[in-house]
């Protein structure tokens, strides 16, 4: 396939990214908080981010190109990142990872500082589709960093067939080898895709439907797992599991046997997102880093380590043609159909969400 086709295609799923988006709008379990005179060192950039989620090369470039030293501490969940900043943390970090609907909720509970765009010039190089999203109009608070699917990754000699999707995942065959995402919104959205509902809904009655359903696998789900879940599933703890697309194709380098399904019924379709705490420390070396991630080069260099799809039009060129041309990294027209954004469902759904996942959690003893 020559580039001129490969950027045709990839823009023709960017377009179809942009009608979602335009329609609707997780390392360790407790990070260590950033040592207190580090905080106080200009010289310092402090990054929390997800486990696995960028090429430690780009970290390594930057310092010796910018006389910095980046601080890089990872986050288990969206929640835990969010209650961290809550408690009192905003100014500990200079970069953090959320993800499109937690974007939301950071602005509306203040926690986040507005880009200075003088300062991120390579923002010219974003697509079209992730300028100004229904969670960050006009992209005030927020670059766009990666985006994805979340689907099954499965040891195809463990399971000793193929998965196609979820009603696999809950056979009875492979009870207590299987395990799901510690994150509320997102697992519980994939319930009620399986049910035949939106994972946006507010309707009471179908988030109670939900929540017996993922109640009643108690003995089919091995476990409610952080962002560490392809590790655990290359460690053979389980046959299956529910996690983000890249790093169930970051461990398929090492294991043929692990493979990575976007479900038949179904799933969650993202966008991931690099901002800045609203009492950043060092908040101009921080929008210098975004800057820096969004140069073609260093774009594609993320996108081919960490194997997500990049919102960076200018890194088409530069990403590796197998990434660009594999279908459960930039997945079909047939199924994309089948791909929801998560998006606000507002205070009252939300804590509904909540209630019934500590509901969940407590019933399975997690």
């Amino acid at each position: 396939m020559t580039f001129d086709r490969t950027r045709s295609w990839a823009l023709g799923f960017f377009i179809f990214l942009l009608l979602l988006v335009a329609c609707n709008q997780d390392a360790p379990e407790e990070p260590e908080l950033v040592d207190e005179e580090a905080v106080k060192t200009p010289g310092v950039l402090r990054f929390y981010n997800w486990n696995t989620y960028i090429d430690p090369e780009i970290l390594t470039n930057f310092e010796q190109t910018y006389g910095v030293t980046i601080d890089y501490q990872i986050f288990d969940s969206d929640n835990d990142m969010v209650e961290e900043l809550l408690d009192g943390a905003t100014d500990r970090y200079d970069l953090v990872v959320p993800s499109d609907v937690t974007v939301t909720e950071m602005r509306n509970d203040g926690l986040l500082a507005p880009l200075d765009k003088d300062n991120i010039p390579n923002f010219e190089n974003v697509d079209p589709t992730f300028i100004s999203p229904a969670f960050d109009p006009a992209n005030r608070y927020c670059a766009p960093y990666q985006w994805g699917t979340v689907g099954i990754g499965y040891n195809a000699r463990a399971t000793g067939r193929e998965i196609t999707g979820w009603s696999d995942f809950f056979d009875p065959d492979f009870a207590g080898r299987v395990a799901m995402l510690d994150d509320y919104r997102t697992t519980m959205g994939l319930a009620l895709i399986t049910l035949g509902y939106s994972p946006n809904t507010s309707n009471r009655t179908e988030i109670a439907e939900a929540t017996t359903f993922l109640k009643d696998q108690k003995e089919q789900i091995g476990g409610y797992v952080g962002d560490d879940a392809q590790d655990l599933l290359l460690e053979g703890k389980f046959d299956m599991v529910m996690e983000w697309s890249g790093d169930i194709f970051q461990v398929m380098e090492e294991a043929p046997d692990i493979q990575y399904v976007i479900p038949a019924e179904g799933s969650i379709i993202w966008v991931d997102n690099i901002c800045i705490p609203v009492d950043a420390p060092n908040k101009a070396m921080a929008e210098t880093f975004i800057n820096y991630i969004l140069d073609p080069e260093v774009g594609a260099a993320l996108s081919n380590f960490v194997q997500y799809g990049s919102p960076n039009q200018a890194s088409l060129p530069f990403i590796n043609e197998e990434v660009l041309n594999d279908p459960a990294i930039y997945p079909t027209e047939a199924v994309r159909e089948r791909l929801f954004f998560l998006v606000d469902v507002g205070a009252a759904a939300d804590d509904v969400y909540q209630l019934a996942w500590d509901e969940i959690l407590s019933n399975h003893g997690s």
